[in-house]
């Protein structure tokens, strides 16, 4: 037991503690407050409380656990929402008859009261290791929750406990080791948030993680186990779009982080997730997802913790089998955070005063994605994807956050604020943003969409760039002193951008589209403009190519419904190569 000697902010010094260790939990003050040992000077630790300390004072006792920060892993997790130190929110505002958060409130992360069908796997006798299922959970409708054996112990299951309902705090299974011991094991497991779980192979991502969202999954795709950051300004979209990533990707968990952002943006994500339905379950999207909510309020040290919490649980479910997708919202406040630890330890500042050590701990979170073989004797593979966003001062993307994480992640979405204000969504600019993952996926893309669609997205591309470059010409010498054939170079990008990558997340039939549809819509564009120019060739007029119908109803194609958009861009396509023969042979008449 120590006592208080200084007080500064979240960061308490305190003295006596000498049989403490670094990263060590502790509580402090009558109140017992959550805190953590971040550096340790004989018997002096400075400790970051993750509550407010406002009424701490010299002299309060500080008391150590003699565990680091960790969280409790068992049924439970899905559907529930956190603060950044895995205390269930809901519970405590039942508990304190409070919407604000109470300061002391001692709370399981996982409910001693919740029963659960258990269902035994292992039977005596077996040879068990780490990660081995004892037995499995329904925990949602969609998520059968493993019982694995947790790390460190392996061994013969001695008992198993029978078929029936349980807490997560009743023995299940007793397993003698190697050494002759017997251990009790229960549903819950804890693990420290700073240790990344242990795996036995990571694997090069080669799957794409399908999000809907057309300019991410045709333009700049990101990998199952891959990593992405979505930088952009203020007003930009960040939110939104992690928040459709969050809806739409076709990863089986998603633990999403509010980390540091404005409390409203975190209610309506608690308000639409139990409302909205996934397409691919067919049950409300909370069924699937765990969400930690640390907004801007909440105290500044334990937003530091949330996004290694998140992760944690994250790998948790990896472990399992299952693909899981962490969407941190935004790494930005979460470095702001480590900057006001760091000023308050008096480290020597780095780069606009964030610590030195920033683009490491940025690279600790982004490396603990990825595609793994799990652990066990079973055959399985899971899979984490990490996605930030970046909120740079300003815009500024020469600022150390977006600069750190630009070399670590390897798809970038930049979001552009002059594409929001022309109310252009998802405002990502197709010519600052990138994916390192299009070479390893392109056999994935190859073999499910066919070797047209790899060559339709390199060509949309060009078209775009070679766009921006005509744009130039135009401010000089206006529009109509381009060529016929880059007059339909402009207007075929105009398609992509307004027909193809613009999207409204508000319109049910176009939040979501599929691949199938996504390759579809692009080869009905590009074939307009490989149409339209063998029609100039033949001498069919430019403007007649421009007012066909056909063109107004590729316009419209985004917006057919779901179950019928085959069959409509079908029709289309027929009705385009007649309307465009019809305007070669004008243009033959003409002449």
């Amino acid at each position: 037991m120590g006592k208080i000697i200084k007080v500064s902010g979240p960061l308490v010094v305190a003295d006596g503690l000498a049989d403490a260790n670094m990263a060590d939990v502790v509580r402090v003050g009558e109140q017992r407050l959550i805190g953590e040992i971040l550096t340790m000077t004989g018997d002096q630790a400075s400790i970051q409380v993750y509550e407010e300390t406002s009424g701490l004072g010299p002299g309060a006792e500080v008391v150590t656990t003699g565990a680091p920060l960790s969280v409790e892993l068992g049924p439970g997790i899905i559907e529930n929402i956190y603060d950044g130190i895995q205390r269930p929110l809901e519970v405590i505002v039942q508990q304190t008859k409070s919407n604000n958060l109470a300061r002391g409130v001692e709370v399981p992360a996982l409910s001693r009261e919740r029963r659960w069908e258990y269902t035994p796997v292992a039977k005596v006798g077996d040879k068990v290791v780490a990660g081995d299922v004892l037995g499995t959970v329904p925990e949602t409708a969609v998520v059968l929750h493993k019982i694995m054996v947790p790390n460190g112990v392996s061994g013969t299951v001695e008992w198993t406990a029978a078929p029936g309902s349980y807490i997560v705090d009743e023995v299940i299974a007793k397993i003698k080791t190697d050494k002759g011991e017997t251990k009790e094991l229960t549903m819950v497991q804890k693990w420290p948030v700073r240790v990344g779980r242990p795996y036995k192979k990571k694997y090069n991502p080669v799957a794409p993680l399908q999000s809907g969202q057309r300019i991410i999954d045709t333009m700049f795709p990101i990998a199952k186990g891959g990593t992405a950051a979505v930088p952009g300004p203020f007003g930009s979209g960040k939110t939104v779009v992690q928040h459709q990533l969050a809806k739409w990707s076709d990863v089986d968990i998603v633990v999403y982080v509010g980390c540091g952002e404005r409390g409203n943006e975190m209610t309506d994500v608690l308000r639409e997730f139990p409302e909205l339905i996934d397409p691919r379950t067919g049950e409300t999207l909370m069924k699937r997802t765990v969400l930690i909510a640390n907004t801007s309020d909440m105290p500044v040290a334990a937003r530091e913790a949330s996004v290694y919490t998140g992760i944690t649980i994250a790998e948790y479910f990896r472990d399992m089998g299952y693909a899981v997708a962490v969407i941190a919202d935004s790494t930005s406040r979460w470095a702001e955070a480590l900057r006001e630890m760091s000023g308050r330890l008096e480290e020597m500042p780095g780069e606009e005063g964030y610590p030195a050590y920033l683009a490491s701990r940025l690279a600790q979170f982004y490396e603990r994605a990825g595609v793994v073989q799990c652990m066990g004797t079973e055959d399985r593979t899971g899979s984490l994807t990490a996605v930030g966003a970046v909120s740079p001062p300003g815009g500024d993307l020469s600022e150390p956050v977006s600069q750190g994480t630009m070399r670590i992640v390897k798809v970038f979405w930049s979001l552009d604020s002059s594409l929001a204000y022309r109310r252009h969504f998802p405002a990502i600019n197709w010519l600052n943003s990138y994916s390192l993952y299009l070479d390893t996926m392109t056999p994935w893309f190859d073999e499910h969409l066919g070797k047209d669609f790899m060559v339709n997205r390199n060509k949309a591309m060009a078209l775009l760039q070679e766009e921006n470059s005509l744009n130039e010409i135009v401010q000089l010498v206006g529009k109509d002193s381009l060529s016929a054939n880059d007059q339909l170079t402009l207007e075929t990008a105009k398609m992509v951008r307004e027909d193809f990558l613009q999207q409204n997340a508000f319109m049910d039939v176009d939040s979501y589209s599929s691949h199938d549809r996504q390759m579809r819509l692009l080869a009905l564009i590009l074939n307009y403009d490989k149409l339209a120019r063998a029609a100039l060739e033949k001498g069919a007029k430019i403007q007649d190519l421009f007012d066909i119908p056909a063109k107004e109803q590729i316009g419209r194609a985004k917006f057919v419904e779901a179950d019928k958009y085959a069959e409509a861009y079908s029709e289309i396509e027929k009705q385009m190569e007649a309307e465009i023969d019809a305007a070669v042979e004008k243009g033959g008449a003409d002449e």
